[in-house]
């Protein structure tokens, strides 16, 4: 299995859409950075947040997801609370080629101030705007800067197409827009 380059990622991003938008040089001027680097793309996050809260005294569960665990905000700058925990979404919409596994791993900008970004894997055939999960594991308030970089995804190809890909099993989170909770 081989980390695919940048010349793959805008070839595949510019003739088959898969990540739209696509920004083919990565920005950084005054903004954590994003767009296209050697070997990964690094996505925004929208302004779309959902902060957990245990204003309800809700208990989560990820077999029976409430709204009530967490607060909506649109906003250009997102503040978690101290040792608390936002979901978001990417700015960007992608579409994985069957025969490529999308794996995501976190800033260093966020990581240094205990910031931790988790994705599950992008499986092969899977489409839409990917979910965010952010930790703040600090005992501070914690910035999440919207339309800026948050996370990097590195292009993995396998030795062949598998026999059945995410979008053959008609999973669950597929097509997701905006962003999606826990589904059981």
């Amino acid at each position: 299995m081989a980390v695919l380059p940048d010349s793959w990622i805008k070839k595949m991003a510019l003739e088959e859409r898969m990540i739209d938008p696509f920004v083919e040089a990565q920005k950084r001027a005054g903004v954590i950075s994003y767009g296209l680097s050697s070997y990964g793309y690094d996505a925004r996050v929208s302004r779309e947040f959902r902060i957990f809260t245990n204003v309800d005294s809700a208990t989560v569960d990820p077999k029976n997801f409430s709204d009530t665990s967490f607060v909506a905000r649109e906003t250009d700058v997102c503040i978690i609370p101290p040792n608390s925990f936002a979901l978001a979404r990417t700015v960007e919409y992608f579409r994985v080629p069957r025969d490529v596994m999308v794996v995501c791993v976190g800033k260093s900008t966020y990581a240094r101030c205990g910031i931790i970004v988790n994705v599950t894997p992008l499986e092969p055939g899977w489409e839409g705007h990917v979910t965010l999960e952010f930790s703040n594991t600090t005992p501070l308030p914690a910035k999440i800067y919207a339309e800026e970089g948050a996370c990097q995804f590195l292009f993995l190809r396998g030795e062949g197409p598998p026999d059945v890909s995410y979008a053959d099993r008609k999973g669950k989170y597929m097509g997701q827009t905006g962003i999606t909770p826990p589904r059981l």
